[in-house]
């Protein structure tokens, strides 16, 4: 039985108003265009025939709603696939040019923003640097980047702009003497409503969500995320964070913060108890750095350009691969996952590094009574968490909602 509204003269949805004038095609998805638009998100290219049998929609209803996405643009068609007998299929995919969508990552050092195209490709992006954010910064940063980016794009292309979506961490106040703020410099985040800040400044409905639980959206949705159905997240960046996929959607628990694994217990170098970010964390890595006697700046102007530094940056690699392995093993003993993702803010080589030295470490831990994860590189990258940050509108105007990228996205008001 079909857990789908399959009416054979299912209407597709109209045009709505766009706020700033005019007939805007992007308007939210009806139900079964949005399913169709998922399966093919998720498979790469499907035929029609491919879509009823995974959808339950009929063969007509499938055809009817292919044709009206293909008309608005949001599918394209694929080379035929001729098989033995009878007419060729038509895979259909979805169009990158069709929507666009700005992502906004606030981290503890850098901030970025993206403009993402419709399968995840990031088409411009700007970045700034700080020694610990600021929310008037955060805000000028966003507003001007905004005005720059929209001045590149045609106006064709700003009217497939989607919406924005912020990645932040939670409780920006928080470890700001572990970043060199100031006392009292962070207080300015305690009670500051971000999302309706940058709302009031941009004409694009704006979603909010943590960075960390961004990022593993993003790696679900553009990464691993069709290979491997649970896995647990690891995003290192000045601050490790985590998330949880079970069943192929992030679990964010009762109060939002399952996944948060950098506070989880784990032993230091010297056999002391540390929490996991106390250890596997860039602002360590920054700290080693100056211990040495390197400038760590260079870490903050791009994630995908750091130099080797050699013997301080063996270090913290092999005391995170330690620390990722203790927590993978405590992670698994509780759900076991099919994968352990592990990225980050730094180069892939680094990654690549980390994964090895986690596999090893994790081998010589005692794994009696515990089915062990793969332990992977993610996918995504770097821009993890901005790429996630820009598929909440997506997400909630176009696929079909996978428990959250989005169970706590924030709405603008009015949009």
């Amino acid at each position: 039985m079909s857990l789908v509204h399959d009416p054979e003269d299912t209407p597709t949805t109209p045009a709505i108003l766009d706020p700033s004038g005019g007939a805007n095609q992007l308007g939210v998805r009806a139900h079964n265009e949005r399913l169709v638009l998922s399966l093919v998100r998720r498979h790469g290219a499907l035929s029609k025939a491919d879509i009823a049998r995974r959808s339950g929609l009929s063969a007509q209803t499938v055809s009817v709603i292919m044709r009206e996405l293909e008309k608005d643009g949001l599918l394209s068609r694929d080379a035929p696939v001729r098989g033995r007998v009878g007419q060729p299929s038509i895979p259909m995919r979805l169009n990158p040019d069709a929507v666009l969508s700005f992502g906004v990552k606030i981290g503890r050092r850098s901030a970025d923003l993206v403009l993402m195209d419709f399968v995840g490709g990031i088409r411009m992006q700007l970045h700034q640097i700080y020694p610990y954010p600021l929310p008037q910064d955060i805000i000028t940063f966003v507003a001007a980047g905004i005005k720059e980016l929209e001045g590149r794009l045609s106006e064709e292309q700003r009217r497939k702009i989607a919406g924005m979506g912020v990645a932040a961490p939670f409780e920006l106040w928080n470890w700001a003497e572990q970043v060199g703020a100031p006392p009292g410099a962070m207080e300015a985040w305690r009670g500051f409503d971000l999302r309706s800040e940058i709302a009031s400044r941009v004409a694009y409905p704006v979603f909010l969500q943590n960075d960390a639980t961004s990022a593993c959206g993003a790696e679900l949705v553009f990464g691993i995320g069709p290979h491997y159905p649970d896995f647990v997240y690891f995003f290192i960046g000045s601050f490790l964070g985590g998330g949880i996929v079970l069943n192929s959607s992030v679990f964010v628990g009762r109060t939002g913060t399952a996944g948060a694994l950098g506070p989880l217990p784990v032993r230091g170098r010297n056999g002391e108890n540390r929490q996991l970010l106390e250890i596997a964390s860039i602002f360590v890595l920054e700290n080693l750095l100056r211990d040495h006697g390197f400038d760590p700046r260079p870490l903050w102007y791009s994630a995908d350009n750091w130099i080797d530094f050699g013997e301080p940056l063996e270090i913290w690699i092999q005391d995170t691969a330690k620390a990722l392995a203790q927590a993978i093993v405590a992670s698994a003993s509780v759900l076991d996952f099919s994968a352990a993702v592990i990225d980050g803010g730094f180069p892939g080589w680094v990654r690549e590094r980390v994964v090895r030295a986690t596999i090893k470490a994790a081998a010589e831990l005692d794994l009696q009574g515990v089915v062990m994860p793969e332990i992977i590189e993610g996918a995504v990258g770097p821009q993890a968490r901005a790429i996630g940050g820009a598929s909440l509108p997506i997400f909630a105007r176009y696929l079909i909602d996978q428990n959250v990228l989005f169970k706590e996205i924030e709405h603008a008001e009015g949009h």
